[in-house]
């Protein structure tokens, strides 16, 4: 088995709070592991910030800069955490300021215990911690103002960055507090824990959507991100990679040619112990352009490995195999007897369910720059994963972890392609290898071909329904790559029911639905030639971009089978029984909002136009945001399906800035669009076909329907919304195709062909 990663467990650093410096400053942090003795305390002292938490300062001018642990992506997190602060600190909002963390161990998560940016968590996971260290640093302000008014502090009163005593008019910025050292009070996490906080009814700053403070500088271009980049005296690297995805060596390189381009330095064949990369060989010059005219120069001789014959249909062929073996995978969910409930259905269903290779295709390309000062590795880039990145930089350079420093960059998009670290191996190895800083920057070429991409999966679903057509069987089996699997990080695996061992839960969350069906099995199958030759990573929804694919298709056509109305058949499973009480309501009403807003049921379609619906739980069953669509399509004789019109429903929680979350719901939505209608990459000879975008086509602006959303907020526990929306777009459009035109697809991407085919069939 290959786990392509080997010895980059992340370790707890010995590093004291000191050692790490933090200087705030109008234009932003300065991070980096002190290597001068002294100098974090002095630089601490002429600061005098007072620091109430590790994830935010008040500086003496009252500006307040909140240091954001997760990516951000464009999803504008930074700015949602220092709003969540900001409610509980009854700071200004224009005294707020966001700043990026580094791989410093106390920005480690207090949940995940990694600093990790994905699953739709990063709001859900730090609201409660965020608006502790809000409040308490509204305490500690307090009493230092009434310690220095000689007023009780239960007689103040905190709004827009001013503490005020009403009955004497005495009032203090915090600016003003801070300055006169009277903040003090530290917390304990007993104490922490205890704090009473804020009702959603006494809120005055979530819930409104406030300017995002990472806009202007976004604009005007002082944000910088990875490939902004500058290091004096630093060099350029281009990547060469093999034509075989994962599993290729280099034989040789003839360097001859590249001799003669100016500014070459030097050809650097990667050895990752990490096993992250396979065969690649990095040109280093003096610029860019010619560290890609260098690259292009290279003659490079490879051994492809033992992917090399693999493609898209050996991958397929390969998972159906493992799928009819009875002994493969282990089970995810195993309530009752599925196999004997069928036994005695009045009817049986089955269904196969497909989807393909997907890339990522963030617009900033991957890019890292490395930088050697004596014994510590400087890495400067966008990340989704600081944890692992870090760890997995060292095991390149042949250093331990707590050598390493993460300046972590504004990302260009990430999507999980971000969650990889990749682009820091070449980086690192030449920069060693030159001696100097360099900066390596892939083509669209260098990112589509070796991507991490979501993984080809194969599904197969059986179902059995009594006489009055209730639902009392289903079996499903999903067959896939690894990609947490393939992290090398045993804990973010997940035990089997069967005790078979552990799996990897998000390449099935979703598939453990609110539906209440007496007999229910899911078997998680690894796909090991996938994994291995792929090799496949985090797509943004992961495992419900494709088990929500399979499981409301089936929904459909069990209701169709039954000879109900499919939305009606849903509200029926969703009756909250035993374990989905709760949820099952949630989702139900999710549901009833969506086909409301959409007129589901109550319009007369022309001939060859369909509705649709789906629900999802997604992103998982413990951390859900209650998701439905109503798809309305219309299918013409050729099959070509034109979508006019997505209506989205969600159920956020709390939602703490309503136009970010309609963005993101409406962003959601239509690249889980794209992945329904337009996306598939093929794997051929082991490498992946599409090089760049006339190859790879996603969602155009040309083929966007109307996007209708509504969010409901019921003040429960803020949930997440970067991905949910994109896993329930692709059924709905499925369900509405059939209601169009009588044809059923079962594969994604939905292609003229297969929709024509199918109303033949």
């Amino acid at each position: 088995m290959n786990q392509h990663v080997k010895n980059v467990t992340p370790e707890t650093t010995d590093l004291s709070r000191r050692s790490f410096l933090v200087g705030t400053a109008a234009t932003g942090l300065m991070l980096g592991y002190a290597g001068v003795p002294g100098i974090g305390e002095a630089l601490a002292a002429a600061h005098a910030n007072f620091e109430p938490s590790v994830w935010y300062a008040i500086a003496p001018d009252g500006l307040v800069t909140v240091t954001c642990g997760k990516a951000d992506m464009g999803q504008h997190i930074a700015s949602t955490m220092a709003q969540i602060v900001c409610e509980e600190l009854g700071a200004k909002w224009s005294d707020m300021r966001v700043n990026l963390a580094s791989n410093d161990p106390k920005f480690n998560d207090p949940v995940l215990g990694a600093q990790l940016t994905g699953g739709s968590w990063s709001t859900m996971m730090n609201f409660d911690a965020m608006s502790r260290a809000g409040a308490a640093g509204r305490m500690a302000l307090t009493e230092g103002a009434a310690a220095a008014m000689g007023v009780p502090a239960a007689e103040l009163v905190v709004r827009d960055s001013v503490i005020s005593h009403p009955k004497s008019k005495k009032k203090m910025s915090f600016a003003e507090i801070v300055r006169s050292g009277k903040a003090t009070k530290t917390f304990t996490p007993d104490e922490l824990k205890a704090i009473k906080l804020k009702t959603p009814d006494q809120y005055t700053m979530i819930g409104v959507s406030v300017p995002q403070l990472d806009i202007p500088s976004k604009t005007n271009g002082t944000a910088k991100y990875g490939i902004d980049v500058m290091i004096p005296g630093m060099a350029y690297g281009a990547v060469v990679t093999p034509p075989v995805r994962y599993g290729a060596t280099v034989k040789s390189v003839d360097d001859s040619d590249a001799k003669k381009v100016p500014g070459f330095i030097k050809a650097v064949t990667l050895d990752d112990k990490t096993q992250t990369t396979t065969g690649w060989v990095v040109a280093v010059a003096n610029t860019y352009a010619n560290a890609k005219k260098a690259a292009a120069a290279l003659k490079v001789s490879y051994d492809g490995g033992p992917n090399a014959k693999v493609s898209s249909q050996s991958l397929l062929d390969e998972a159906k195999r493992l799928q009819k073996l009875d002994d493969s995978g282990q089970f995810f969910v195993k309530d009752g007897d599925p196999a004997a409930a069928r036994g005695t259905a009045a009817k049986v269903l089955e269904a196969e369910y497909t989807t393909s290779i997907n890339i990522h295709a963030p617009m900033e390309p991957m890019n890292a720059t490395a930088e050697f000062k004596g014994d510590i590795l400087h890495i400067y880039s966008g990340n989704q994963f600081a944890t692992r990145s870090g760890a997995i930089a060292a095991g390149a350079a042949g250093i331990d972890p707590k050598f390493v420093v993460m300046h972590q960059m504004w990302l260009g998009g990430g999507f999980g392609r971000r969650l990889d670290a990749d682009m820091m191996v070449p980086a690192v190895q030449a920069a060693k290898a030159v001696g100097k800083p360099v900066k390596v920057i892939y083509t669209r070429e260098n990112d589509m071909t070796m991507d991490f991409s979501r993984p080809l999966t194969y599904q197969k679903v059986k179902a059995g329904v009594d006489g009055d057509g209730k639902l009392v069987a289903l079996s499903h089996d999903v067959v896939s790559a690894w990609p947490t699997q393939r992290w090398g990080l045993p804990d973010f695996l997940t035990p089997s029911v069967d005790k078979k061992g552990p799996l990897d839960s998000l390449t099935v969350n979703g598939s453990d639905f609110f539906y209440t069906v007496p007999n229910h099995h899911v078997r998680a199958i690894k796909n090991e030639m996938a994994h291995n030759a792929t090799p496949s990573g985090q797509l943004r929804s992961v495992a419900p971009g494709w088990t929500f694919w399979a499981v409301e298709s089936m929904i459909d056509e069990i209701a169709v089978a039954a000879g109900k109305d499919p939305a009606q058949y849903r509200i029926s499973l969703l009756d909250g029984a035993g374990k989905n009480d709760g949820g099952a309501q949630r989702l139900r009403n999710t549901l009833l909002a969506a086909m409301g807003l959409a007129g589901y049921g109550t319009k007369k379609l022309p001939k060859g136009e369909g509705m649709g619906v789906a629900c999802v739980s997604s992103q998982e069953r413990a951390t859900a945001s209650w998701t439905a669509c109503v798809a309305h399509v219309a299918v013409a004789p050729s099959g070509e399906v034109s979508v006019k019109k997505l209506t989205v429903a969600t159920d956020v929680g709390t939602q703490v800035h309503p136009d970010n979350i309609r963005a993101q719901v409406e962003g959601a939505a239509l690249w889980g669009l794209s992945l329904a209608m337009y996306e598939k990459a093929t794997l051929k000879d082991g490498g992946i076909e599409q090089t760049n975008f006339d190859g790879y086509t996603p969602l155009r602006m040309s083929q966007m329907p109307e996007v209708a959303v509504t969010v409901i907020a019921n003040g429960e526990m803020a949930t997440g919304v970067g991905e949910p929306a994109v896993t329930v777009v692709a059924p709905a459009i499925g369900n509405a195709i059939f209601n169009a035109s009588g044809a059923r697809v079962r594969a994604l991407p939905i292609t003229a062909e297969a929709v024509k085919g199918a109303m033949k069939a």
